[in-house]
């Protein structure tokens, strides 16, 4: 697909970290962006800053995933791409002992729901509604094509580490929803596909001390350090240019294997 000043987005998570990359990357192109995002202060900012739309969206909730695209639309019209970026963590063992006390205690099961409700089901929650809605649009190449979604995964979906139970299983189903969605919406010329970054340089790692950085850092085999957002924007745009990328999922990982710790 071509980008240019006809075309609509709608990036979540787009107010900061690999969202943010994201719509400011495709906006240079000349793309019309709509940012969903529960940072009011920073999502109308990077809004104002790009000529775009910002929509206080709960991703898990589905009514206000209607209300985020019905303003949206009305604002730039009906969009062709969607970005999921969008999601949350949380470490937490299946099983384990509390330090102070030696306690035995489960994982909470509504911080393993919470995981899975914001980073699986918001990310389907945002397909179909915007799929649904793509379907409208007149085809705008030869081949038919009528819109584009790229997910955010992570390699967490492969190779998740201790404590990240609940990370992974959302992340893993989010990759292994990605051939079937592209194959649902095949015929009606919608392109699905799906990134696993590794280790990036987002919000999330500025919290941490620069040494913990350093070494999180060394683990990447080349380039030996934090993956910058933009890299994954134009991944992005890539998968969004080139029709043959269909139903693919791809690691930005620096050829990163993640340890158990």
């Amino acid at each position: 697909m071509e980008l240019n000043n006809t075309v609509t987005a709608v990036i979540t998570g787009g107010a900061s970290g690999l969202g943010a990359a994201t719509a400011r990357e495709l906006a240079s192109a000349g793309v019309k962006v709509a940012l969903f995002d529960l940072n009011e202060e920073k999502g109308e900012a990077l809004a104002k800053e790009l000529g775009g739309v910002f929509c206080k969206v709960n991703v898990a909730d589905e009514a206000s995933v209607d209300a985020g695209f019905e303003k949206a639309r009305a604002a730039l019209g009906q969009e062709r791409i969607l970005v999921n970026c969008a999601g949350i963590g949380d470490a937490v063992k299946t099983a384990g002992r509390k330090k102070e006390t030696g306690e035995i205690q489960a994982h909470p099961i509504d911080r393993f729901a919470r995981v899975i409700n914001v980073n699986l089901i918001g990310t389907f929650i945002c397909i179909a509604k915007s799929a649904a809605g793509m379907l409208s649009l007149d085809p705008v190449t030869k081949d038919g094509e009528r819109g584009v979604v790229v997910n955010t995964a992570s390699v967490a979906a492969q190779d998740g580490q201790i404590g990240q139970a609940a990370y992974s299983a959302s992340k893993g189903g989010i990759v292994g929803m990605t051939l079937p969605i592209a194959r649902d919406l095949s015929r009606e010329g919608i392109r699905v596909c799906t990134i696993m970054p590794g280790l990036f340089d987002t919000p999330l790692m500025s919290s941490l001390p620069d040494e913990a950085k350093a070494s999180l850092a060394a683990q990447v085999p080349f380039p030996s350090r934090l993956g910058n957002p933009a890299e994954f924007a134009s991944l992005v745009t890539h998968m969004i240019g080139n029709v043959m990328m269909n139903g693919e999922v791809l690691r930005l990982d620096g050829a990163l294997r993640m340890p158990p710790l």
